[in-house]
């Protein structure tokens, strides 16, 4: 992993924070590749939790499963972006616990 130069986000959120995870991919220039920027893909998903005991839903009652429709935000980022975005995504995010999967990718 460590000779890994390109890393793919994954952000699961609630569809009224889509403009603001834009905006700050933006600012931070998470999103360009070569001569483009804005290079992200979204679709809808249907994810499931529930809130345990301590917990601080944005959505959802404790111990009840919650449904509901999410945006997957998908960006690529290179490694020495990697730990601003990540931190300017939490800073928009509204979760308490927000679902930010890393993962390495291999080019060739």
């Amino acid at each position: 992993m460590n000779n890994t130069r390109w890393f793919k986000l994954e952000i699961f959120i609630p569809a009224s924070h889509l403009d603001a995870v834009k905006a700050v991919l933006q600012e931070v220039d998470a999103e360009h590749i070569g001569n483009y920027d804005s290079c992200l893909a979204c679709s809808t998903v249907k994810s499931t939790w529930r809130p345990l005991a301590g917990a601080n839903p944005y959505t959802g009652t404790l111990g009840a499963v919650s449904e509901e429709e999410e945006i997957k935000v998908e960006v690529n980022v290179k490694r020495d972006m990697l730990n601003d975005t990540v931190a300017a995504i939490r800073r928009v995010h509204p979760y308490e616990e927000p679902l930010i999967n890393v993962i390495p990718l291999h080019t060739v």
